[in-house]
């Protein structure tokens, strides 16, 4: 497995990923709960909670647990899923009322290395803030990091 993250501007993450397994397979892992809920959040957390529809024009909510017991929703709509090749979703984060937070725009796609193993390109924008961005970073590649143990 490689790994790259690089950020374009202040607002942007860009993270590319190869995964050790074929493209079908990494794609299914983004569009299937049972498998969302195990890889979805960042080590140390839980997901006790997930709901939605995965298809162009669904939604999904999900609740991540910390070790200290605080909550952190984050919702989205699914603006498009283009079987093996491309998902995209709205990604905000709920406060306390439900209210959803700033709203980023995710883009990811699969494409073949040629030996069996999935290039996953993924891009997270427009960011409110560089500690925001950076915090996603963080968090999203520590659940890459249990997607690859998975795969």
């Amino acid at each position: 497995m490689s790994v790259q993250t690089t950020q374009k501007a202040d607002a942007e993450l860009v993270i590319q990923r190869v995964f050790n397994a074929p493209r079908d397979l990494v794609f299914e892992m983004w569009t299937r709960k049972e498998h969302l809920d195990r890889w979805g959040c960042p080590e140390g957390m839980t997901i006790p909670v997930s709901e939605g529809d995965i298809r162009t024009g669904g939604w999904f909510r999900t609740c991540m647990r910390s070790s200290d017991g605080s909550e952190h929703w984050v919702s989205g709509q699914y603006r498009e899923i283009s079987p093996t090749e491309r998902i995209v979703f709205t990604h905000a984060w709920d406060n306390e009322t439900g209210e959803r937070g700033h709203e980023t725009v995710v883009t990811i796609a699969f494409s073949d290395t040629g030996d069996g193993r999935t290039r996953m390109h993924f891009h997270q924008a427009f960011f409110a803030s560089q500690a925001s961005r950076d915090g996603h970073a963080e968090g999203w590649n520590s659940c890459f990091d249990k997607l690859a143990t998975l795969l």
